[in-house]
C-alpha cells in the first residue's frame, strides 16, 4: 500500500469517529490544512521525477477528495444531531412567556430558532385558526351528517369515463367544451368536479345510497374576483325507492336554513344540466346578510338521469341501480361562494393568498 492510501485510510477512520463538531474540524485541519499531512504531499510534487510525477499525483487528488467528501458528510451529520438534541429540549405544550427585549417586537423567530440560538425560554403562544374554506367545510359536512349524509371521497386525478362520460356527457357534448380542464400526458385530466366521486360511489355499492363528496375541482377560469382555476366542492347524492323532487327541494331548504339563518328564503329555477332531469339552479337571499334582499345562485341540482344509472349498471355489470325501480336527486354546491356570502369576502383570491391580516379575521 502507498503511503497516501495509507494516509486515506486514516483519515477517514478519524472522521467517522469524530463525536463533534470540533473533533472533525482538528481532524481536517492534521490532514488538509495548509501544514496537514495531505497537503505536505503536495509540497512534495516538484521533488518527484517525471515519470512518478503523474502517478503520484492522481492518487493525491483521489485522496484528498475522498477525505474531503467524508468530512462534508460527517459534518451534515453532526449538525443533524445536534439540532435534533436541540428541538427535543422543547415541549411546546408549555404556556408562552414573555421574549427577551432582544427578541422583542420581531415575529420572525420562532420557538426552534430561539433555542438554538442559545435562548431557553420560549415565546409566547398564538393560537391557530381553521380557514374559513375549512370552516365552511366542515360547517357543512356536520349538517349533512345529520341529515343521514355519509362522506365518500376519490381521486383528483380522474380520468374521462368518471369525469363525463359516465355522466351524460360524451366527447360531442356541447356542456363538455365548458369543462373540458387540465390533461395529463397518459389522457387522465384534474376532475372538474365531485360527481366523479358520486359515480365511484354508485360503482361500488347498491343502493339506497345516500353520499356527499367534498372536495377541490379545476377548471380553466380566468383567474378574476369570483373565478378560480381551483375551487372548492360538496356534491351529494341521495338514490333510493320513490325519491322525488320534493325530497331534494326539503334537503337543500334545510341545508341553506341551517348555514344562514331559519329565515332564509330558498328558490328553484329551471335549468339545464347532463346528468340531471329535471335540473335546477338555487337561488337563496337571507336578511341575516348583507345585501340580504338580493337573490344569490348558490347550488345545482336536479334528478338523477336514467342515462347516469346505465352507465353504472354498464360497469357494475348487473341491474342494481335499475332506474324503473330506483331514482334519486343529486347537487352541488360550491363551498368558495358559500363562504363569500357567509363571511362577506369580496374576492375569491382572498382564499388563496395566505394573508394573515385576512386569514385573522376568522380566528
Amino acid at each position: 500500500m502507498h503511503p497516501l492510501e495509507q494516509l486515506r485510510d486514516d483519515a477517514l477512520r478519524e472522521i467517522e469517529a469524530a463525536s463533534d463538531e470540533q473533533a472533525l474540524e482538528a481532524t481536517r485541519i492534521k490532514y488538509l490544512g495548509k501544514s496537514g499531512s495531505i497537503s505536505a504531499w503536495g509540497e512534495q510534487m516538484k521533488t518527484l521525477g517525471k515519470e512518478e510525477r503523474p502517478v503520484i499525483g492522481r492518487l493525491l487528488n483521489e485522496t484528498r477528495n475522498a477525505v474531503t467528501v467524508a468530512i462534508e458528510k460527517r459534518a451534515e451529520i453532526l449538525r443533524s444531531q445536534k439540532e435534533s438534541v436541540a428541538l427535543a429540549g422543547i415541549d411546546i405544550s408549555l404556556p408562552g412567556v414573555t421574549v427577551p427585549s432582544a427578541y422583542s417586537g420581531y415575529s420572525g423567530y420562532s420557538t426552534r430558532s430561539i433555542a438554538l440560538t442559545g435562548y431557553s425560554g420560549y415565546l409566547p403562544l398564538e393560537r391557530g385558526s381553521r380557514h374559513p374554506l375549512t370552516q365552511m367545510l366542515q360547517q357543512s359536512i356536520q349538517i349533512f351528517r345529520r341529515m343521514g349524509f355519509s362522506l365518500a371521497d376519490g381521486p383528483d386525478i380522474e380520468d374521462e369515463w368518471h369525469c363525463f362520460d359516465a355522466l351524460n356527457t360524451p366527447p360531442d357534448h356541447p356542456a363538455r367544451n365548458e369543462q373540458d380542464t387540465f390533461y395529463l400526458p397518459d389522457g387522465r385530466l384534474l376532475r372538474t368536479h365531485t360527481s366523479t366521486v358520486q359515480i365511484r360511489a354508485m360503482e361500488s355499492a347498491p343502493p339506497p345510497l345516500r353520499v356527499i363528496a367534498p372536495g377541490a375541482a379545476y377548471r380553466r377560469d380566468e383567474i378574476d374576483a369570483t373565478h378560480s382555476a381551483q375551487f372548492h366542492q360538496i356534491e351529494g347524492l341521495y338514490v333510493d325507492e320513490n325519491v322525488s323532487v320534493a325530497d331534494l327541494k326539503g334537503a337543500l331548504e334545510f341545508f341553506l336554513r341551517e348555514l344562514f339563518g331559519p329565515e332564509t328564503d330558498v328558490q328553484f329555477r329551471p335549468h339545464y344540466f347532463p346528468f340531471t332531469e329535471p335540473s335546477l339552479e338555487v337561488y337563496m337571499r337571507s336578511k341575516a346578510l348583507k345585501g340580504g334582499e338580493r337573490w344569490i345562485e348558490v347550488a345545482g341540482c336536479g334528478m338523477v338521469h336514467p342515462a347516469v344509472f346505465e352507465a353504472v349498471n354498464k360497469a357494475r355489470s348487473d341491474k342494481a341501480y335499475d332506474a324503473e325501480k330506483w331514482s334519486g336527486y343529486a347537487f352541488g354546491l360550491g363551498m368558495d361562494r358559500l363562504a363569500m356570502i357567509l363571511f362577506d369576502i369580496p374576492d375569491i383570491r382572498l382564499f388563496a393568498q395566505n394573508d394573515l391580516r385576512f386569514l385573522r379575521q376568522f380566528a
